[in-house]
């Protein structure tokens, strides 16, 4: 049978985990629908997800629909919880994007949609909620051809929408949007002759060159079942060669009921089968997703599947197995807020460590640091994370303020070093660096200014691989980057035995020694460099009633923003203002920006670069 790896996406509250419900009703793998404000969802399996009402981790549910072995990823629609979505992401063959008929498209669908076109997933509207008093549907049509893509192609329509007796019934798409991609359509649609559009659209949706656009409830089940022909028809399948060299990405962890680590793998070509050695591990269970939520008891994981996979105790979100899929692109901004977690009582602070290193295998871009500080996208999340340590860990945990993540950069050279059994060294290695300042956006790099033959590698190595996690806090607490790094000196003490032959820690250097030392060196040599402390900037647009516009720009002079440009949509009825605004401002913009614009204005943004801060 077939497979095909399907994501549900949309903005928070749009409808998406109302949808899946109603597509595995559909599919006959649930005999009653839950509910979201209930907490009976299938996919919102988390107490906290249930009691919120929203998603919170990305879930995979798999079912047989028209011929096809669907897995389907709900993802959170929370922006906060972009991290998850982004996981996603690259395991996918298709996607519905979900709008509200209410609502309309919102800040998170535009800047999904844009990431979907970028890495040109083939995705299909479903526009939800028409049986909403105020739902619309040809306005929202060129609101979505505006805002979203103008290559959204109608395939149904909707009879008394707005209502609850709202139906919907297929319709023939337009010729319009589709000839412009296919000669034999466009001939037709000059000429004013018949012609059949569904095998263009079939080919154009499969490349991500057109969106078909689907009405319906996921509440009343209105449209879904022309929703469920358009995913087996007009979306692509799986590919991939199960005898293929091996292939595949780990896009989720988690842990199970006895602690052990679970691995999510979507796998692009060749197989994993069980007891096969990943690296140091041995794979001792492989579960591949039958119909539900619950995996099926496979021994092996093929090209196009989704299993669990247990036994990877090393294993971490983003990596390969066997070779990599390809070179794997940001598709969101980072985190841009970080806040240090505390315990209440100060005699879990082992325990809490403990938990957020658990929490961070699920969510690399928490970024935890020695002294427990998390990075976050927003205050949301924040009380998420608070919730799960509560109910998971019990560890009752308060944080400490919410500051904007920042970087240093060196601004000059510096250079230090510490010399074998002179004090105050206590390492049996000896070590010099000198750091010197690289262009913005060059990262890190390391040379050698010693020859490679004076010391083992495997201390070169040590003093290489001790120097990332050193960079993590430089002297104003901030991670540092952009700067080139030089070993100067090198020296360690040969391996030394008694006269009987035994080998003698204390009088001989181990890989361990130069760890150890490497961060003592280079602290030293960045503070002699100096540092500076940089803050993000973020891109910002900001879509308002263009009425507003002289309202709107002293708001943005008053977050420290600098207006780019404007522009007008919609025959001017809407004014485009793009800025760029510090990321610590961003929060205060989202606040300003509805009181001068009556509540319609919406407001985007994306990490843009770093520049000098102003307070450090």
């Amino acid at each position: 049978m077939p497979s095909l790896n399907l994501g549900i996406l949309a903005h928070v509250d749009a409808g998406k985990t109302s949808l899946t419900e109603r597509l595995l009703h559909a599919a006959g793998v649930i005999d009653e629908i839950g509910s979201v404000d209930a907490g009976s969802t299938r996919t919102d399996s988390l107490e906290l997800e249930r009691r919120r009402g929203i998603t919170i981790k990305s879930a995979v549910v798999s079912f047989p629909l028209a011929g096809t072995h669907v897995n389907l990823i709900d993802t959170p629609g929370h922006p906060d919880f972009i991290a998850e979505v982004e996981r996603v992401l690259g395991v996918l063959d298709g996607v519905v994007l979900v709008v509200s008929a209410v609502e309309g498209v919102q800040a998170q669908t535009r800047v999904l949609a844009r990431t979907l076109h970028r890495l040109r997933l083939p995705y299909l509207i479903f526009v939800n909620k028409v049986d909403r008093r105020g739902a619309r549907d040809h306005d929202l049509l060129r609101e979505i051809a505006d805002r979203l893509t103008s290559a959204a192609v109608p395939v149904t329509a909707v009879h008394d929408m707005g209502t609850p007796g709202a139906t919907v019934s297929a319709a023939r798409p337009p010729l319009d949007v589709l000839a412009d991609r296919d000669d034999a359509l466009l001939a037709a649609f000059v000429n004013d002759t018949d012609a059949d559009p569904w095998p263009a659209l079939t080919r154009q949706t499969r490349d991500g060159a057109a969106h078909p656009v689907f009405f319906g409830s996921a509440i009343t089940g209105a449209g879904v079942d022309l929703l469920v022909d358009g995913i087996t028809t007009l979306l692509p399948r799986s590919t991939g060669d199960a005898s293929g060299p091996q292939s595949g990405t780990v896009f989720k962890v988690e842990r199970g009921p006895a602690g052990e680590k679970l691995a999510y793998v979507r796998m692009f070509s060749g197989a994993l089968h069980l007891r096969e050695r990943v690296g140091e591990d041995r794979v001792t269970g492989v579960s591949v997703f039958g119909a539900g939520a619950v995996p099926g008891g496979e021994r092996v994981v093929s090209a196009g599947e989704i299993a669990v996979v247990r036994g990877l105790t090393r294993i971490r979100i983003g990596d390969a197995i066997g070779r990599p899929a390809g070179e794997k692109e940001r598709s969101f901004s980072p985190p841009s807020l970080s806040a240090v977690v505390e315990p209440v009582d100060d005699r879990d602070r082992m325990a809490l460590h403990a938990a957020l290193v658990q929490l961070a295998e699920q969510d690399p871009l928490i970024g935890l640091r020695a002294d427990d500080t998390v990075s976050l996208y927003g205050e949301v999340q924040k009380e998420v994370v608070e919730a799960t340590l509560a109910e998971e860990y019990g560890l009752a945990v308060r944080f400490r303020d919410t500051s904007t993540i920042c970087i240093e950069r060196p601004v000059g050279s510096g250079a230090a070093y510490r010399m074998i059994a002179v004090d105050p060294n206590p390492f049996l290695a000896t070590v010099g660096l000198r750091v010197e300042p690289l262009p913005p956006g060059s990262g890190v790099t390391f040379a050698l200014e010693v020859e490679l033959g004076s010391m083992p590698f495997a201390f070169f190595r040590a003093v290489e691989e001790a120097i990332p996690a050193a960079l993590e806090r430089g002297p104003h607490g901030w991670a540092v980057t952009d700067v080139a790094i030089f070993m100067t000196h090198a020296g360690y003490w040969a391996r030394q035995s008694h006269s009987h032959g035994t080998f003698d820690k204390s009088m001989s250097s181990t890989a361990g020694d130069f760890r150890a030392l490497t961060p003592v060196v280079l602290a030293e040599a960045l503070r002699r460099a100096g540092t500076r402390v940089c803050e993000p900037v973020d891109t910002v647009r900001l879509e308002v009633p263009a009425d507003t516009l002289p309202a709107v720009l002293p708001v943005v002079g008053q977050v420290r923003g600098v207006p780019l440009a404007t522009s007008f949509a919609g025959a001017g009825a809407v004014c485009v203002v793009e800025a760029l605004v510090p990321a610590a401002r961003v929060h205060d913009l989202r606040r300003l920006v509805p009181g001068v614009t009556r509540g319609e204005g919406v407001v985007e943004a994306t990490f843009d670069h770093w520049t000098p801060s102003t307070s450090g």
